[in-house]
């Protein structure tokens, strides 16, 4: 593969000092992301050293350390300036995607790696941060922390359950905290991750492989239930098991993961259009520029399927559907 060259006034060039394989590279091998083509080098995280900049770029320079967010935002079309970098509007890759890297364009899993708009792409960092520490804020803590803990609105006294203690559950477990809740329970197939997320800070953890796992949790609410349920596998079983109601929409696209889409009262895979065709859902609701394109298309080529596509926005706005439904992160 050619090392990268600038292209654009805004790119740099960032040799890659250090990278690591996220859930959604696992996504993309099994064919979950019709996007990605052949030959397409994966990766959005990572922790290098600038060694090219292009004319317009003004915050940075040779030799300086930066962490490359898995989000590439140009900062000034609408989205941007709103703080939905995920649905940055430049034609970088494709309008409405922010993630772009190990996507759309080559990523961070090679030696160097071209970075479009680098001055809001790029985040330098101080002396003494070490490369480890600095790559979990590339896009593992951010998703636990921003999809999970904030989006989730956990307030003080709030007890809340994490379902999946891999490195997002963690990033949440460990997050939490900072807004007071009471109680963290973490639930997990394995031993070893229920051990470490109490280390992370769980104050209480549960073996989701048996019968009586819900019956758990609900003994430590008496019966009550939990006020937040995080949901960091991203398989539609365990979408399942934290939904409280009959009814549940979907999720936005963010932190450089594509996240299970859910239909009211039905499941759909976001990547798999022909699910929402054969699932007898009649409306899917998206925070995703993309899957909306992809999933209007579908509904189109298929009109005996009935298939509405609505924006998350306007469905939460209609109050018959926000007063009787959870909205899952």
């Amino acid at each position: 593969v050619p090392d990268p060259q600038i292209t654009q006034a805004t790119d740099a060039v960032v040799q890659v000092d250090t990278t690591t394989i996220c859930g959604t590279d696992l996504h993309i091998l099994k064919g979950d992301v019709p996007a990605v083509t052949d030959g397409r080098v994966l990766g959005h995280e990572g922790v290098g050293t600038v060694t090219d900049v292009g004319s317009a770029v003004n915050s940075l320079a040779v030799g300086d350390r930066v962490i490359i967010s898995c989000i590439n935002a140009c900062g000034s079309c609408a989205y941007c300036q709103q703080r939905l970098p995920s649905h940055c509007l430049a034609d970088e890759g494709t309008s409405g995607i922010g993630w772009i890297l190990g996507h759309l364009i080559d990523g961070t899993q090679a030696e160097y790696v071209r970075v479009p708009f680098a001055d809001t792409s790029l985040y330098k960092l101080p002396d003494g941060v070490g490369d480890e520490a600095a790559l979990m804020l590339s896009d593992i803590l951010p998703t636990g922390f921003e999809i999970g803990v904030r989006n989730g609105g956990v307030k003080p006294g709030d007890v809340v359950a994490v379902v999946g203690a891999g490195p997002v559950g963690l990033a949440a477990i460990m997050t939490v905290g900072l807004y007071g809740a009471s109680r963290v329970v973490a639930i997990d197939l394995d031993a070893n991750r229920r051990e470490v997320a109490e280390a992370f800070g769980a104050t209480d953890s549960v073996d989701s492989g048996g019968d009586g796992w819900r019956d758990a949790v609900m003994a430590m609410t008496d019966g009550l239930g939990v006020d937040v349920a995080i949901e960091a596998v991203g398989v539609p079983n365990v979408v399942e098991m934290k939904r409280s109601k009959q009814h549940g929409f979907c999720c936005g696209a963010g932190g450089g993961r594509m996240w299970m889409e859910e239909k009211l009262g039905t499941r759909v895979n976001h990547n798999r259009v022909d699910e929402v065709l054969e699932s007898g859902a009649d409306t899917v609701a998206t925070a995703c520029p993309y899957c909306m394109i992809m999933f209007d298309d579908a509904a189109k080529q298929d009109e005996a399927s009935g298939v509405s596509v609505k924006d998350v926005a306007e469905l939460i706005a209609d109050p018959c559907v926000r007063d009787d439904a959870t909205t899952t992160q």
